[in-house]
C-alpha cells in the first residue's frame, strides 16, 4: 500500500477507469490546460488528449446536458463541477433527464454518468459557495449518491461509480483534497456503492457521519475515550442507496445514538437516518437520537461567524455525553 491524498486517490480513480474503458472520458471547467480547478484532473489532459477531457466553458447546463447525452449515446462521461454551488445551473440536467431518463425511456436508454466536484463549506466562501448539497439530490429516485471521507474510499468509490450504469452524484470536499490521506492499495479495487463501514469499534454510543464529519466523530471518539466513553463511528460512504442494516446493527449494539452532519438541520440526511433508526430499531434505544448539524443559517464570510456556524467535535462530544447520560 501507499499513502496517498484524497486528491491523489480520486485521480488515479479516473486514470485507471480511463485505461480500462475508452467509453470514459471528463468534461468541465478547467479540467484540461489548468489540470483542473483542485487539481483533481492533472496529468489526464497531456495523457489522454482533448477528446477525453474536454475544457467546457462556465456553462453547467449545457455541459451537464451534452454529459447526459453522450451517456446515452453509450459513453461514460465524468461531469466535473468546480462546486456543487454551480451545479445548481445545472440540476435541471441532473434531475429531470439524468435521474428520469431509465424510467421514462421504458428502460431504453441507461445513463452512466458520474457528476462530480467540492460540496459543503471550505474557508471563508460565504454564502453562495459553501452549501451541503447531500439531501437535495439524496431526495430524487434514480439517482444515486456517494460522499466518501477517506483516500481508500474516495478512489474505491469512484471506480464503482463510473462502471455503474445509472448516475451518480459523487459529492467530494475541498477541504480534504489534501488534508486527508491514509493507505491506499496499490492492487485493483472497488467498493460496492450502497455499503456503510463502521471506521471505529465501540460499545456505549453509534455516532453516524459521513464525508468530512467523520473525521469530527473520531476526533470527538478519541475524546469521548477520556471519559471512559467508547463511541462506535459508522461512515455512511453512500447515501443514496443507504446501508440501513449496518447502522441498526450498530445501534442495537450500543444504544445511543448521535447522527452528525455539516448541512442545515431541516430535512437533511440525519433526519432520513434517524426516521430509520425509530422504525427499525426503536425498542433498543436508550435514550432519544441526537442530531448534530451546521446552524440554520447561511455561512457568513467572517472566520469568526463560520467556526459557530460548522459543526465540530466538540458539538459531537457534547451531544454524546447526552445520550449517555454524561453531562
Amino acid at each position: 500500500m501507499a499513502v496517498r491524498t484524497y486528491r491523489e486517490a480520486l485521480n488515479e480513480a479516473m486514470r485507471e477507469e480511463m485505461d480500462r474503458d475508452e467509453s470514459v472520458f471528463i468534461i468541465g471547467e478547467e479540467v484540461g490546460q489548468y489540470n483542473g480547478a483542485y487539481k483533481v484532473t492533472k496529468g489526464l489532459l497531456d495523457e489522454y488528449g482533448e477528446w477525453r477531457v474536454r475544457d467546457a466553458p462556465i456553462a453547467e447546463l449545457g455541459f451537464a446536458g451534452l454529459g447526459v447525452g453522450a451517456a446515452m449515446a453509450g459513453l461514460r462521461p465524468i461531469v466535473e463541477f468546480m462546486t456543487w454551488n454551480f451545479a445548481l445551473l445545472a440540476i435541471d440536467q441532473v434531475v429531470n433527464s439524468a435521474a428520469k431518463m431509465y424510467q421514462m425511456s421504458g428502460g431504453q436508454y441507461h445513463v452512466p454518468i458520474v457528476f462530480r466536484g467540492p460540496g459543503g463549506a471550505a474557508l471563508q466562501l460565504a454564502a453562495q459557495h459553501s452549501q451541503c448539497p447531500d439531501p437535495w439530490y439524496s431526495y430524487v429516485p434514480g439517482l444515486k449518491v456517494v460522499a466518501p471521507a477517506t483516500a481508500k474510499d474516495a478512489k474505491g468509490l469512484l471506480k464503482s461509480a463510473i462502471r455503474d450504469d445509472d448516475p451518480v452524484v459523487f459529492i467530494e470536499s475541498e477541504l480534504m483534497y489534501n488534508s486527508v490521506k491514509d493507505e491506499v492499495p496499490d492492487e485493483e479495487y472497488v467498493i460496492s456503492l450502497g455499503e456503510a463501514e463502521v471506521k471505529r469499534e465501540g460499545g456505549d454510543v453509534t455516532i453516524v457521519a459521513h464525508s468530512k464529519m467523520v473525521h469530527q466523530s473520531l476526533e470527538a471518539a478519541r475524546k469521548l475515550s477520556t471519559d471512559g466513553i467508547e463511541a462506535e463511528i459508522v461512515d455512511l460512504r453512500t447515501i443514496r442507496p443507504l446501508d440501513v442494516p449496518t447502522i441498526i446493527e450498530s445501534v442495537k449494539k450500543t444504544n445511543r445514538v448521535v447522527v452528525v452532519e455539516e448541512g442545515w438541520p431541516m430535512c437533511n440526511v440525519g433526519a432520513q437516518v434517524v426516521d430509520d433508526i425509530q422504525r427499525e430499531a426503536f425498542d433498543w434505544l436508550d435514550a432519544p437520537i441526537a442530531r448534530v448539524s451546521g446552524l440554520d443559517v447561511p455561512m457568513p464570510y467572517a472566520r469568526n461567524l463560520e467556526k459557530l456556524v460548522f459543526p465540530n467535535a466538540d458539538h459531537v462530544v457534547a451531544a454524546a455525553r447526552h445520550v449517555c447520560y454524561a453531562d
